[in-house]
């Protein structure tokens, strides 16, 4: 886990269900804290915040929160966003404990030059994150993964090819694929193009055969008749 240490101070929300819009007008965003079976708690605090709050600590890092005379670990568990605006409208905490196991998700880093890449071959993501189960005070912002060995058409890496510090588990499928190296849409239509030309001279040869046969047995025909 990254050394530096998140912390973000929240007020108690008293305002709830369709009344929040006002509060969101007025640069404020409604979240709250779910702690272990006990009541949720109700917060919040200025959107320029919470937003540096959550470009910091993502869904990986913990944070130390404080609400009056209590004070939380906890994970960001949830963040909704506005999906025209892209403004942040909400956030869910989920308070966790130094000596138990939290989940949460992290993003997959690639290391290493890709050689598919060079040679103009197309490699494709097919997963940006995992889910990880870990104590808190081993909780990673990242995992990584060599992308040296994708080289050729179907090469693949997958979840299994994670490198996982010490104290860290996957908990996302092992056989998922992370990348996995493809033709790039030109050199599939090329070849589309060359596999027609191809058929179009099978059957122009086909038909000049035909053309053929058909002339010979018209003088066989004729030969009969004489």
């Amino acid at each position: 886990m990254s050394s530096q240490d998140i912390a973000l101070t929240l007020e108690e929300r008293t305002v709830e269900g369709k009344a929040v819009k006002h509060l969101r007008r007025e640069g404020i965003i409604p979240a709250v804290i779910h702690d272990h079976g006990n009541p949720s708690k109700l917060v919040q605090a200025s959107a320029i915040e919470l937003n540096k709050i959550y470009k910091s600590a993502g869904k990986h890092h913990p944070l130390s929160l404080t609400l009056g005379k209590e004070k939380y670990m906890a994970l960001i568990k949830d963040a909704d966003f506005d999906p025209k605006k892209h403004q942040l409208r909400h956030i869910v905490f989920n308070s966790i404990k130094q000596d138990e196991k939290a989940e949460t998700e992290v993003p997959i880093h690639l290391t290493g030059e890709i050689p598919a890449e060079k040679t103009g071959l197309m490699v494709i993501r097919n997963l940006d994150n995992v889910e990880i189960s870990a104590l808190p005070k081993d909780l990673v912002d990242e995992v990584t993964v060599d992308a040296t060995s994708l080289v050729e058409i179907g090469d693949r890496i997958t979840v299994a090819d994670i490198v996982l510090p010490p104290g860290v588990e996957i908990l996302t499928e092992l056989e998922h694929p992370i990348a996995t190296v493809e033709e790039t849409k030109a050199q599939i239509s090329e070849e589309a193009e060359e596999a027609e030309a191809a058929e179009g001279e099978a059957g122009e040869a086909g038909a000049e055969g035909g053309e053929s046969t058909g002339a010979e047995a018209g003088n066989s025909e004729s030969k009969k008749e004489e």
